[in-house]
C-alpha cells in the first residue's frame, strides 16, 4: 500500500487487506480524497425478489460514461472521483462455456491509474467502481467497452490535490 501510495502522492491508510486480484464486491486499493485506501469493489445495487423481499445486493462495478447522469451515478461523479490503481485488468474473451481471461496492460507492466468514482454505503464502508467508455480499436475484440485509462497529467483533473 505504501509503494502506490507514493507512486500517487497520497497519504497509506493503515491496516488495509486487499488481493493481487480484485473481484466484484471484494476490497480493492482505491486512491481517493488523497488517501491510498480499500474500498468494495461494485456499489450496492439493491435489488428485490418476485414477492418484495429485499435480496442481498448486486456490486455493480462498472459506471458507463452514458450512463453517469442516471440516479445511480450521478452524486458520485460530481462530487466523489477516484483513482483507481492497477498493473492489468481482466476481460473475459471467447465463446461462451470456454472462456478465457485477457489481462490488457501497458506496455512494461507499469502500475497506471483507471479513473473511478465511489460512495458510501448504508454498511458504513465506501464502495467503487470503474468508469468505462466506448471501446477503442486495439480493444475492440475483446470487448465493446474500455476502462478509462488515465495518464499522469489527467491524476489532477480527478482529484486536485495532484495539481503540479
Amino acid at each position: 500500500m505504501t509503494e502506490v501510495a507514493n507512486l500517487f502522492g497520497a497519504s497509506a491508510d493503515t491496516g488495509a487487506n486487499f488481493g493481487s486480484e480484485i473481484y466484484p464486491g471484494y476490497p480493492g486499493l482505491v486512491v481517493a480524497e488523497g488517501r491510498a485506501r480499500t474500498m468494495t469493489w461494485g456499489f450496492p445495487l439493491v435489488l428485490k425478489g418476485k414477492s418484495g423481499q429485499p435480496l442481498k445486493p448486486k456490486p455493480a462495478n462498472n459506471a458507463r460514461t452514458d450512463k453517469l447522469d442516471s440516479f445511480m451515478w450521478r452524486f458520485s461523479f460530481q462530487e466523489r472521483h477516484c483513482l483507481i490503481p492497477v498493473s492489468a485488468w481482466a476481460e473475459a474473451q471467447g465463446s461462451k462455456g470456454v472462456m478465457t481471461r485477457t489481462w490488457p496492460s501497458l506496455p512494461g507492466g507499469e502500475p497506471f491509474a483507471v479513473a473511478g468514482v465511489w460512495c458510501a454505503t448504508a454498511e458504513g464502508s465506501d464502495a467503487d467502481a470503474m468508469v468505462m467508455s466506448d471501446c477503442c480499436e486495439l480493444t475492440a475484440d475483446i470487448h465493446e467497452r474500455i476502462l478509462v485509462l488515465l495518464s499522469v497529467s489527467d491524476w489532477e483533473r480527478v482529484d486536485p490535490r495532484f495539481a503540479g
